[in-house]
C-alpha cells in the first residue's frame, strides 16, 4: 500500500480534482449553509424595511467579476423585487450597463407585475466616477435627466418627485473595485447618514469592514456570502425553494466544499505518506 502511494502518478491527483469540482457542478449539488451575523444584519436591512421603500441598487461591477458578484446582485434584486420595495438601478462602470440589464430582466421575467417607470427605473452609466455620487446626493437630474431609453425622468412616475439619492431608504451597492462601495460609505452613506449595505469580492471585503456597523451596515464578501444570503432568502420566501436561479450561490459553493475536502484528505494522506516513508528509512 505505502508503494502504490508513494509512486501514484500525479495526474491521479489531477483528475480526482477535476472529478470534485465538475461532478458536483454537473448535477447541481447543494449543501445548506448557516448564514453569519453579518449576513443576517444585511439580510435584515432589506427585509425589514417598509414595503415599498425606495432602493438604490448601484451595482459597480463587470462580466469579469460576476462569478463571485451576480449571484449576490441577484439574491437582492429578487428580495426587493419580493418585499415590494422600488428601485432605482444605476452604474458608476460603463462595463456595468449590461449587469443592470441582467438583474432588470429578473424582474421582467420573475416578476411581471412589476411596472417600469412605476416600480423600477433604469438610469444606466455616467462618467465621472465618484464625482457622479458627489452630484446625486445633492441634484439628481443635474446627471439623470433621462433613463437608459433617453425617456425624461420626469416624465416617470418613481423619479418624476425625486430631488436626489437622500430620498433613498436604502443604498445597495455591489462593488468589484473603484470607484464602488467605498466611495459611496464615503461620499453618500456616511455625510447623509442614508442605510447602506454591501456585496463585493472576497479581496475587496476586508477593506469595508472598518465602517461596519456605523456608516454601514454589513457586507457580502464572495460567492460565500451570497450563498448564505440564498439560503436566508429561502427560508424567508419558500417560493424560491423551486427557483433554480435563485440559487445559483448555493450552486457554486457545491463544487469548493468537495474540492476543499478533497484536499485535506490529499494533504493528510500525503503526510501520512510521508512520515511512513521516514519510518521506513526512505528519503526524497
Amino acid at each position: 500500500m505505502y508503494e502504490f502511494f508513494a509512486h501514484l502518478d500525479r495526474r491521479w491527483i489531477f483528475l480526482l480534482m477535476l472529478l470534485a469540482v465538475a461532478v458536483p457542478l454537473l448535477q447541481g449539488v447543494r449543501f445548506p449553509e448557516e448564514p453569519s451575523d453579518m449576513v443576517r444584519n444585511v439580510y435584515a436591512a432589506m427585509d425589514e424595511s417598509s414595503r415599498g421603500s425606495l432602493v438604490l441598487m448601484a451595482f459597480d461591477y463587470d462580466p469579469a467579476s460576476q462569478g463571485e458578484l451576480q449571484p449576490m446582485a441577484a439574491a437582492f434584486t429578487r428580495h426587493a423585487a419580493l418585499r415590494g420595495h422600488r428601485m432605482i438601478f444605476l452604474t458608476l462602470w460603463p462595463q456595468g450597463v449590461p449587469m443592470l440589464r441582467r438583474n432588470i430582466d429578473i424582474l421582467k421575467t420573475e416578476f411581471p407585475d412589476y411596472v417600469y417607470g412605476e416600480d423600477y427605473v433604469n438610469l444606466g452609466y455616467r462618467p465621472g466616477a465618484e464625482g457622479v455620487i458627489k452630484v446625486v446626493v445633492s441634484d439628481l437630474k443635474e446627471l439623470y435627466a433621462s433613463d437608459v431609453s433617453g425617456t425624461s425622468v420626469s416624465q416617470l412616475p418613481l423619479t418624476r418627485d425625486l430631488k436626489n439619492i437622500q430620498q433613498v431608504d436604502l443604498l445597495v451597492n455591489i462593488s468589484a473595485g473603484t470607484p464602488g462601495a467605498k466611495e459611496w460609505v464615503q461620499y453618500a452613506a456616511t455625510p447623509y447618514r442614508i442605510p447602506m449595505v454591501a456585496g463585493t469580492t472576497g479581496v475587496g471585503a476586508p477593506a469595508l469592514y472598518p465602517y461596519i456597523p456605523q456608516q454601514l451596515v454589513g457586507v457580502l464578501g464572495a460567492i460565500k456570502a451570497a450563498a448564505e444570503y440564498e439560503q436566508l432568502l429561502i427560508g424567508g420566501y419558500p417560493v424560491l425553494a423551486e427557483n433554480i436561479q435563485a440559487q445559483e450561490g448555493l450552486k457554486r459553493m457545491g463544487p469548493q466544499l468537495v474540492a476543499h475536502l478533497l484536499m485535506i484528505v490529499l494533504i493528510i494522506a500525503g503526510n501520512i505518506v510521508y512520515f511512513a516513508g521516514r519510518r521506513r528509512g526512505v528519503t526524497r
